[in-house]
């Protein structure tokens, strides 16, 4: 059973402070906040979303690490997150930096899409822990997929304007052509739960079609919401095409840092001690949470932020 969560207030000490060499840094900042864990190979790794949709991203985590224990953060009162302008996503989501440090997280997962596109560059600049975003894991996984070398990308609006997906997987392969789409009504079918049925199915045909024409074979899900929606998206593309979530690939990723930087744990004592918190209250998330995770969450606790 996933334990009670204690309700956090306090404000993070290191806020104010900039660091500009987090490899020298990190250590002494973390050292000189009094309200701060200084993280050690058993402490969790922090899992961020503006709403349900990183939960994806956390159960991937699970069952690649199973020894490892996680925090995962959902900005439920202020999802969507899409809609919002890059410097609104950014405060956000140094917010939840703030909490996740005084948590003693020794990794933070920016599990949303529009978060990694929109602030993770500025975010790993000032944070002093490391920052995986979800963006280039799944831009790897796309590239590695396709075939025709036609990859179709569908997020928020915010992340489909800032064209991050589009420079990644260029990166990867300048050869690629990409069509990106984006798709704001899927988060809050999501979120609502309206994960099957005609209207679900309605929308994502509306927003789909000019991929299915454009030929894409592999569509990469840019929004950790849609794979909740990934049968009725798969509906309307085909079972020609390929869908890619970056879930998988981040777990990947976080396996490979924790090992690099020698803070994998080894150890059982923890394992499965997985802590849920969210900014308003979510039936949604609560029973996708007991649904991913094959455990009943007593209390998911309720913060506020703009605390931190």
């Amino acid at each position: 059973m996933l334990s009670c969560l204690r309700k956090v207030c306090s404000k993070c000490a290191w806020k104010e402070r900039q660091v500009i060499n987090r490899d020298e840094q990190d250590t002494q900042l973390l050292a000189d906040a009094p309200s701060v864990r200084l993280p050690t190979s058993t402490s969790p790794i922090g899992v961020f979303d503006s709403g349900v949709g990183g939960l994806t991203v956390a159960r991937a985590i699970a069952e690649k690490l199973p020894r490892e224990r996680l925090i995962y953060l959902g900005d439920t009162a202020r999802v969507p997150y899409g809609t919002k302008s890059p410097a609104t996503v950014l405060r956000y989501t140094e917010q939840a930096l703030d909490f996740f440090v005084e948590r003693g997280v020794k990794l933070m997962v920016v599990a949303c899409n529009t978060a990694s596109a929109a602030a993770l560059p500025d975010l790993t600049r000032r944070a002093p822990l490391p920052i995986l975003g979800v963006v280039e894991p799944g831009a790897r996984a796309a590239a590695a997929n396709t075939t025709a070398g036609i990859v179709g990308v569908i997020g928020t609006r915010t992340t489909v304007e800032s064209g991050s997906y589009e420079a990644a997987l260029q990166r990867i392969n300048p050869e690629l052509k990409v069509h990106s789409r984006a798709c704001p009504l899927l988060v809050p079918l999501a979120e609502e739960g309206w994960l099957t049925g005609p209207v679900p199915r309605w929308v994502a045909q509306s927003y789909l079609e000019p991929l299915s024409r454009a030929e894409v074979d592999t569509l990469v899900l840019g929004c950790t919401h849609y794979p909740l929606l990934r049968g009725v998206i798969g509906q309307v593309m085909g079972d020609a095409v390929r869908l890619v979530d970056s879930a998988e690939e981040t777990a990947r990723a976080v396996e490979e840092l924790l090992e690099s930087r020698g803070m994998s744990n080894d150890s059982a004592q923890f394992a499965g001690q997985h802590r849920f918190f969210a900014t308003d209250v979510s039936d949604t998330l609560t029973n996708l949470a007991e649904k991913f995770f094959a455990a009943e969450i007593d209390h998911l606790e309720i913060i506020d932020l703009e605390q931190y």
